[in-house]
């Protein structure tokens, strides 16, 4: 895949950076500034800055799920950074083979080799075959109604109906759900003033994908 077609298949485009002859951007830079897939891009040509903006983007966020995956009873046992630690090494060890399909494809990855680690660690302590029941995450007051709209609906609705959306509808839902970005990270890098314009936003933007939905049917 060539970085133009990842750039461009990327919602969260933005102006290339702005960098003084000479220098090199800051990891910083390339976290708030450079689109995810263009970064993956980066990260397989060995470039370091990238991958360090990539594990940053990813990561905060992955442990917050992985924290709210791990059954209730288990979480004296295990450390959930060391379950998205060893998801990461992983996901480095397979970077060069690894194809972003979709937005969102490198968090549910992450997500999805978290969910196994969690369940083989479950299944090491109590020695017992059957797969654990993990508890289904629980959405955010403001996000409810995407949520329930996505559970309704087939993973392929939804993602024909997130791509009728305004790209900044996109960005919008998939920066608030898919990357469980906070509201106050989601004004800051969308340049919007309060964190209520950006629940404002969020909110709009998810009314405009439960009517897509809804009109699929």
């Amino acid at each position: 895949m060539s970085t133009s077609r990842a750039v461009q298949s990327d919602p969260f485009k933005r102006p290339p950076i702005s960098v003084g002859e000479g220098q090199k951007p800051s990891a910083r830079a390339l976290l708030s500034d450079d689109a995810t897939l263009q970064l993956v891009v980066l990260a397989r040509t060995g470039d370091c800055l990238a991958l360090e903006a990539l594990l940053e983007r990813c990561l905060p966020p992955l442990r917050r799920w992985a924290h709210r995956k791990l059954p209730a009873a288990a979480r004296g046992r295990f450390d959930t950074s060391d379950l998205v630690q060893d998801a990461a090494l992983h996901l480095l060890q397979r970077l060069d083979v690894f194809e972003p399909l979709h937005v969102g494809a490198l968090q549910a990855y992450l997500r999805q080799s978290v969910t196994n680690r969690i369940r083989d660690e479950v299944r090491r302590v109590s020695r017992q075959p059957p797969a654990v029941e993990l508890p289904d995450d629980q959405p955010s007051d403001h996000s409810s109604p995407l949520e329930a709209a996505i559970r309704a609906e087939s993973c392929e609705r939804y993602r024909r109906a997130l791509s009728q959306l305004a790209a900044k509808d996109r960005e919008l839902i998939v920066a608030r759900i898919e990357m469980q970005w906070s509201l106050s990270e989601v004004a800051h890098r969308f340049r919007l003033r309060t964190v209520d314009a950006a629940r404002m936003a969020v909110t709009r933007a998810v009314k405009h994908l439960t009517r897509a939905l809804h009109s699929s049917t």
